[in-house]
C-alpha cells in the first residue's frame, strides 16, 4: 500500500485515479480546491478542500497523512480562455505547482506523477506523435504544460526528484458502473457535447469541417478511455518507486477516429440519429492527431484496454443519463 495525495482529485480524470487507487489498495488523499471539480466525485479517501499553493495545509497533508507520491490532475485546461487570460494560466498551472513542489521538498516526498497533454507539441510534424516529437505549443494552456515539465526535468536533476509526466491525447468515457464520469461547465470536448445535446440540452454543436484529408473529410483524433489513463497511472505509480530522474509517455490508443465516426458510435449509443451540421475549418485544428504510445507500452508495460469507440461512448451515455453531480 502506498499512501498518495490526488491533487484535483474531485475532477474527470483525478476522480477516476481515486477510484482505481482504491481499488488497487491505496491509501487516498483527496487535495482540490472545487473551482472545477465536484465534491460528489470525491467518493473515495479522505477529502480536503484547499489550494495546492497553500504551504501550510500541503505540509500538514503531506505530514499527517504520510504521504509517499503526489498525483498532480489540478489544472486550468481551456485552449481560447488560456489566449484570453494568460496570466491566469500561468499563475495557477505553473506558480501554483512549483508551490506544491517547493512544499514536497520540504516535507521530503519525492515522487511525482503529472498529468501533461499533447497540447505541448502544437502542429504535428507526423501522423503518429512519440516522445520525440518537437515540442512547439501554439497556446499558453500547452506552453503551461510544457514549463512544468521543464520545471520537473530540472527538479530531478537539482534535488532528485522522481517524476513522470503524462501527456494525454483526448481523454474520454467513464466509470462503466456509472458513478462518476466527465462534466465541465463550459463542455468543450465532443463526446459530451453530443451526449447532453441527446440528453436534451440547448448545445449548438457542429462538425468544424469536413473537406480534411482523412478518409471522410473530418478531423481524426486519438480517444483515450479515463479508466485506461488511470491505470497508466498506477504503472506510473510503480515506476516511480524503482527509476530516478525525470521521464515523460505519451498516452492515447494509438489509432484515431473521425469526428464523424464518433457521430455515428453516439448514434448506435443512443438508438436515434442526430442532426449535426457541418460548419467551416477551426482555426488551428491539424487534420490528424494521434499517440505512438509505444514508449509506455515498453518502459511501463501499459496498454489501453477500452480502445472501442463503442465502448468509450456508451460508457459515457451511461453517465450522462445518471442525475449528475
Amino acid at each position: 500500500m502506498t499512501n498518495v495525495l490526488v491533487v484535483g482529485g474531485a475532477g474527470y480524470i483525478g476522480s477516476h485515479m481515486c477510484m482505481r487507487l482504491q481499488e488497487a489498495g491505496h491509501a487516498v488523499t483527496v487535495l482540490d480546491n472545487l473551482v472545477t471539480g465536484h465534491r460528489a466525485a470525491a467518493q473515495w479517501g479522505e477529502f480536503v478542500q484547499g489550494a495546492m499553493d497553500d504551504a501550510p495545509l500541503v505540509a500538514e497533508l503531506l505530514r499527517r497523512r504520510r504521504i509517499e507520491v503526489v498525483m498532480h490532475f489540478a489544472a486550468s485546461s481551456l485552449v481560447g480562455q488560456s489566449v484570453a487570460q494568460p496570466y491566469d494560466y500561468y499563475r495557477n498551472n505553473v506558480v501554483a505547482t512549483l508551490g506544491l513542489l517547493e512544499s514536497m521538498r520540504a516535507a521530503g516526498v519525492d515522487r511525482f506523477i503529472f498529468s501533461s497533454t499533447a497540447a505541448i507539441f502544437g502542429e504535428p510534424k507526423s501522423e503518429l506523435i512519440d516522445e520525440g516529437h518537437p515540442c512547439r505549443p501554439i497556446n499558453p494552456y500547452g506552453k503551461t504544460k510544457l514549463a512544468v515539465e521543464y520545471m520537473l526535468q530540472d527538479a530531478a536533476a537539482a534535488y532528485g526528484l522522481r517524476a513522470v509526466a503524462l501527456r494525454y491525447f483526448n481523454a474520454a468515457g467513464a466509470d462503466p458502473g456509472g458513478r462518476i464520469g466527465e462534466s465541465h461547465e463550459p463542455e468543450t470536448h465532443l463526446i459530451p457535447r453530443l451526449l447532453r445535446k441527446a440528453a436534451g440540452e440547448a448545445l449548438d454543436v457542429q462538425i468544424f469541417g469536413a473537406d480534411y484529408p482523412t478518409r471522410d473529410g473530418s478531423c481524426v483524433r486519438d480517444y483515450v478511455h479515463v479508466c485506461d489513463l488511470a491505470d497508466a497511472h498506477l504503472h506510473a505509480l510503480e515506476f516511480t518507486g524503482q527509476h530516478t530522474g525525470f521521464h515523460s509517455f505519451n498516452l492515447g490508443n494509438g489509432s484515431g477516429y473521425t469526428v464523424f465516426e464518433v457521430i455515428r458510435a453516439a448514434e448506435q449509443v443512443i438508438g436515434r440519429s442526430l442532426d449535426i451540421p457541418v460548419g467551416p475549418r477551426r482555426a488551428g485544428d491539424p487534420a490528424v492527431l494521434v499517440a505512438s504510445s509505444r514508449k509506455a507500452h515498453d518502459v511501463l508495460g501499459w496498454r489501453p484496454r477500452h480502445t472501442g469507440i463503442h465502448e468509450i461512448v456508451a460508457d459515457a451515455w451511461r453517465w450522462h443519463q445518471q442525475p449528475g453531480f
